[in-house]
């Protein structure tokens, strides 16, 4: 994964929905369907893809997270000191993006455009 390009929307969400702090696969999977309204739909195999390549590019972690009773919850996931970063410069870029987006709309209502 080349983090010197935009990340895809699932990666994107993967990594804001372990902001908050660690996660399992099917929490990380509903918080994704719910911050992005659903337009991010994520099956099992696609998202364990997406977190893949997230782990191999050193952006999340694979944890043991805590103890339960349920012995199928043992992987948690937890976002790197490096996917803090990346998840803060792609916030910055997607800012950015909306600032430029805004100040083309104030100008076309101007009749600048």
């Amino acid at each position: 994964m080349d983090t010197s390009k935009p990340l895809t929307p699932a990666s994107f969400h993967i990594l804001l929905a372990l902001a908050d702090g660690d996660s399992y696969g099917y929490a990380i999977m509903q918080a994704v369907r719910q911050q992005s309204g659903g337009r991010v739909p994520l099956q099992t195999g696609s998202f364990y893809r997406h977190l893949g390549k997230l782990i191999d590019a050193d952006l999340v972690t694979e944890t043991d997270g805590p103890r339960t009773a349920d012995p199928r919850r043992t992987s948690y996931y937890h976002l790197t000191p490096r996917g803090r970063r990346v998840l803060a410069a792609e916030q910055q870029r997607l800012a950015d993006l909306l600032a430029v987006a805004a100040g083309l709309r104030a100008a076309s209502r101007k009749g600048n455009l």
